[in-house]
């Protein structure tokens, strides 16, 4: 090959985009448990919760119930996908509460007043210093256990991070020529910061968000696990990992298979943020806690 021919093979090469491998990986993984949730009713008709006939109780997996049985005689697979429906909700709901706090304490405290940073890092400092399984641990046992007051415990106690990702993004943001521009037309901070910062944060938000999924699910299986998470006729993965653990060794597949399907997703919601961090943060993706 001559040199012109090796140089135009060269140019008209695509550039290698980091995360493209994780990204794809991820967006699969999440697409199929999202359609093993959606199509739950459809490919496993009837109430998971149900009892079954006492002649099928903890029966291995064969062609009729491919995952096996529970104690209850109650099918496995029915209960996965059934239960997938709970732990993505509570994942993504978790996920939206934490992220919409965290980025209007960040965006305040970044874009705003001194005394405000200083007031709004101390509330968040203070809030971090306390361990988050204990603050989730004592705000559901304070109330009666139900999912929605998992997903809203969650999320109020998943924030922190957030908000110091996002002012540190707002405190470098302010200091660029269009948000000063638009500081010198006369408009105010709340105007700044909405119209002008807040946009460039999007790439930060969508990825601390997706990677705030696999851990809020984590979350809410283990609240379920200790009870305190959804309550029945609710099917959780976290719950149903608490009732195969009486009977690990004799029926195996009563805990393995919700475990796994946990497993699934959670590294699924990983890899999908790892793989939106290389594609649009043009730096090479910024550090995002997984919390």
């Amino acid at each position: 090959m001559n040199a012109p021919a090796l140089v135009s093979a060269t140019s008209t090469r695509r550039p290698h985009r980091p995360g493209t491998g994780a990204l794809r990986a991820g967006a699969a993984m999440l697409a199929l448990a999202t359609l093993a949730a959606l199509l739950a009713p459809v490919l496993m008709p009837g109430d998971p919760a149900a009892l079954g006939p006492a002649a099928a109780r903890l029966l291995p997996p064969s062609p009729a119930h491919p995952l096996g049985t529970d104690q209850l005689s109650r099918d496995i697979l029915a209960r996965v996908l059934h239960g997938s429906r709970v732990s993505l909700l509570a994942g993504w709901l978790s996920a939206m509460v934490a992220v919409t706090l965290g980025v209007a304490v960040g965006l305040a405290a970044g874009g705003g007043p001194r005394w405000l940073d200083r007031l709004l890092m101390t509330a968040t400092d203070a809030c971090l210093a306390f361990p988050r399984v204990f603050l989730v641990l004592l705000l559901v046992s304070l109330t009666r256990p139900s999912l929605v007051l998992t997903m809203l415990v969650i999320g109020l106690t998943g924030w922190m991070g957030v908000a110091r990702l996002v002012r540190a993004e707002t405190l470098g943001l302010r200091e660029r020529e269009f948000v000063a521009a638009a500081r010198g037309l006369g408009l105010s901070r709340l105007s700044v910061g909405l119209r002008h910062i807040l946009p460039s944060l999007w790439p930060t938000i969508i990825v601390a968000a997706t990677l705030r999924v696999g851990s809020a699910i984590l979350t809410e299986s283990f609240l379920s696990f200790l009870g305190l998470g959804a309550q029945e006729p609710a099917v959780s993965w976290g719950a149903m990992i608490q009732a195969g653990r009486p009977v690990l060794l004799e029926a195996w597949w009563v805990a393995t298979f919700p475990g796994l399907a946990l497993a699934f997703v959670v590294v699924g919601c990983n890899l999908l943020g790892d793989g939106l961090r290389g594609r649009l943060d043009p730096r090479g993706g910024a550090e995002v806690r997984h919390e």
